[in-house]
């Protein structure tokens, strides 16, 4: 497979990097509007070619796929095209900014009969696959309560550099530079960790997201700071349990981590994601009536960009696709709505 790097942003990287340790893949270009940046990307991964748009690398054609790392605002246009010009397309999340762009790319993909996959990374997680068997093996029983968080801290700590001075991070921080908030960039993730770990969808949505004061008018330079950094989520999930989701770049002392927790009648699974391990506990069987919890150690699984480049070789999609993805910007669409309207609101 022959591989475009579209965008050579932050996130590039991990994409060169990882699709370059693949066996069978090559990556053949980069594209960038900035071509200093372009530039540099492509000698730090020894990449030949490069593009200053799209659309000159679509005349070139010597490729079998794209990778989508552009902002998130950039990747309905991207994808789209891509897809019509008959590339399979690994896209970052979120898949758009909306719903309704999301189901349009939808439509276009899967009328192309192309490949189509979301990098929603934490699927790469072995304690979460593991989790998810157990769950869906019935080891639990029926699920119950669900409980998932993301915690951050880079609104209170430098540990990732100083977002007041770096556009890297302003951008997250201002609708207007295309950003949904903590809740489209990382409520994704946490949703996608929520619904995958415990087998179910969510069907009622009740969320409130909050934006605090950071600056003076709550303004740097040409960003205003008005995308919200905190949102807590009350769902009903499809078999009738209740969840409870939440997510904040506020967490101090958290500086990346994902928790999950699922619990079932006659038993528990417990998943968390820190900047510094993994870790997955089980609570099952007789250890049920003392609350003993175990660790279970789990082998790896294959990342998201080895599953693209099997699926490009098979011509079977695999998860999570763009309809999977797009599910998910329904509800946090809804979230949004359900904020500024105080109600709950139906996914279907």
């Amino acid at each position: 497979m022959r591989i475009l790097i579209l965008g050579t942003g932050g996130m590039a990287k991990h994409h060169a990097t990882h699709f370059a340790e693949i066996e069978g893949v090559t990556v053949v270009g980069g594209v960038d509007v900035d071509p200093a940046r372009l530039d540099a990307f492509n000698k730090a991964h020894n990449i030949e070619h490069g593009f200053a748009s799209l659309d000159a690398a679509l005349a070139w054609g010597e490729f079998d796929a794209v990778a989508n790392v552009t902002p998130d605002s950039i990747h309905h246009p991207t994808s789209i095209a891509a897809l019509k010009a008959g590339k399979h397309v690994f896209c970052e999340k979120p898949l758009a900014t909306d719903a309704a762009k999301a189901f349009e790319m939808v439509e276009v993909a899967e009328k192309s009969g192309r490949i189509n996959m979301v990098n929603l990374t934490y699927r790469n997680v072995a304690p979460l696959q593991a989790a998810r068997e157990i769950v869906l093996s019935g080891q639990i029983g029926a699920v119950k309560h669900v409980e998932a968080s993301y915690l951050q801290s880079w609104l209170v700590s430098k540990a990732w550099g100083d977002w007041r001075t770096s556009g890297q991070w302003l951008w997250r921080l201002s609708k207007k530079h295309g950003s949904n908030g903590v809740l489209g960039d990382i409520g994704v993730h946490i949703l996608d960790f929520a619904s995958y770990g415990s087998g179910l969808d969510i069907e009622h949505v009740f969320a409130r997201l909050k934006t605090f004061d950071k600056a003076a008018g709550n303004k740097i330079g040409e960003y205003e700071l008005d995308a919200n950094d905190s949102f807590t989520m009350a769902v009903d999930f499809s078999n009738g349990a209740l969840g409870v989701i939440h997510a904040t770049r506020w967490a101090t002392g958290h500086l990346n981590e994902l928790k999950l927790r699922v619990y079932g009648e006659r038993g528990g699974v417990e998943v968390q994601n820190r900047h510094d391990g993994v870790q997955l506990r089980v609570c099952l069987g007789e250890d049920v009536e003392e609350g003993i919890w175990r660790v279970t150690e789990v082998p790896p699984v294959p990342t998201n960009y080895e599953r693209f480049a099997a699926s490009v070789r098979s011509g079977i999609n695999q998860q999570p696709d763009f309809r999977h993805a797009a599910n998910l910007q329904r509800v946090i669409d809804l979230a949004i709505v359900s904020d500024s309207e105080h109600k709950e609101l139906a996914t279907h």
